[in-house]
């Protein structure tokens, strides 16, 4: 089994007011860059290989802990198309049984001009069959939309209602990937903060 560390990008203004940042390539904030300062990833995750989205938030997370990242665009967050820099709830209260539709597709779920999870998955699968073929542990410094579509596949979730479990935001989430690239959790929600 190779080993997949998975680390989403520290806070940003916009994951601050609720909206929807994509393929916007929105930086950490002060207060974000700050509380990656204080965030520790220890052996033996520290010495793998990193790889990180070539989106500025999770590379500045990648430089911030590791001083070290190859860009690897298949980490790229979920495209939200015309509905990046909007919140949920605001897209809920204007588009109504619109958007409850939508978001009932689960994994077709599609913003428009955006990308759905399925598509994220189909991005996504083929590194991580890489990954497991060349049998290297390693760190992925990347996005909520690609952390949610790992939990799909590693729990055939369809995208459904709840998560099957929460995903902390200061946390380092471990999967096992098996020789297709199937990930199974090993353990997620790893504390960064603290002693």
């Amino acid at each position: 089994m190779t080993r997949l560390a998975v680390i989403r990008h520290g806070p940003t203004a916009w994951n601050a007011a609720k909206l929807n940042q994509g393929r916007s390539d929105v930086p950490l904030s002060a207060n974000g860059r700050q509380e990656v300062m204080t965030w520790v990833v220890r052996e033996p995750w520290r010495g793998w290989p990193v790889f990180t989205s070539p989106l500025r938030r999770a590379r500045e997370t990648a430089d911030l802990l590791f001083g070290r990242a190859t860009i690897e665009p298949r980490l790229i967050e979920m495209a939200w198309g015309a509905w990046e820099g909007r919140g949920l709830a605001e897209l809920r209260d204007e588009f109504g049984v619109q958007m409850q539709a939508n978001e009932d597709r689960g994994l077709d779920f599609r913003p428009p001009e955006g990308e759905s999870p399925r598509e994220v998955l189909n991005r996504l699968s083929p590194w991580l069959r890489e990954v497991a073929a060349r049998g290297e542990n390693c760190v992925a410094v990347s996005h909520r939309g690609v952390l949610r579509v790992l939990l799909a596949l590693a729990f055939d979730w369809n995208m459904l209602g709840k998560p099957p479990t929460p995903l902390a935001r200061a946390a380092l989430h471990e999967f096992d990937l098996d020789r297709r690239g199937h990930p199974t959790p090993r353990q997620l929600n790893v504390p960064l903060s603290g002693p």
